[in-house]
């Protein structure tokens, strides 16, 4: 039996991201507003966006709201990990406010768009593992009925955002974890127990 030291652990003070993504109205928001309520140590990560505010969104909280000017001259400067443009807006996320919560001691979590949960698996994070959680509801059905009752876009954009999440569902299998959103509690308490085992986890 070999007595070797694995050299490949997790390393004290190194920090952990949870990218929490999935379809547009699949509850993202919800589940991860409680969670951070839950556990110590975990922070926000407010991603960029070029789309107008909506009327229950708090600016700097939600989202960080910039013109698209602004938000292309961020692009040129190098300041985002990863950016996409969904429905004719642009999201990104900020790699200085990522850097700053590790160096804190903190773990991250992050809301970001399927197609940017893909172009950050390709992007070099440095000491910073990154763990992906796909979170969806159980049925398309289930998730237009969410999306209407926002109230907050006409039919043709409904239809426009179910259709970009049929092609999102494809991708799944390229993600660590999966979270049916049917009921919150439940979906609330998986995303937490996920976040506390990666935490102790031995990584070899």
């Amino acid at each position: 039996m070999s007595n070797s030291v694995c050299d490949s652990r997790r390393g004290i003070g190194s920090g952990l991201a949870f990218v929490v993504t999935g379809p547009s109205g699949a509850g993202k928001n919800s589940v991860i507003d409680r969670v951070i309520a839950m556990l110590p140590g975990l922070v926000y990560s407010v991603s960029y966006t070029s789309r107008p505010r909506r009327p229950t969104e708090v600016a700097g909280a939600d989202y960080v709201f910039v013109s698209q000017q602004e938000f292309v001259q961020r692009i040129e400067a190098g300041d985002f990990l990863e950016h996409v443009t969904y429905l004719d807006d642009h999201y990104g996320t900020s790699r200085s406010q990522i850097e700053g919560y590790v160096d804190e001691g903190l773990d991250v979590i992050l809301n970001i768009e399927v197609k940017g949960a893909k172009s950050l698996q390709k992007t070099d994070m440095g000491f910073i593992r990154v763990l992906y959680i796909f979170l969806t509801p159980s049925s398309t059905e289930e998730l237009e009925s969410r999306l209407r009752k926002r109230n907050t876009e006409d039919d043709s954009r409904i239809e426009r955002r179910l259709e970009v999440a049929k092609l999102e569902m494809l991708e799944l299998p390229c993600f660590d974890y999966l979270i049916i959103n049917d009921d919150l509690d439940t979906a609330v308490q998986e995303l937490a127990s996920i976040i506390i085992a990666e935490r102790i986890r031995v990584i070899r």
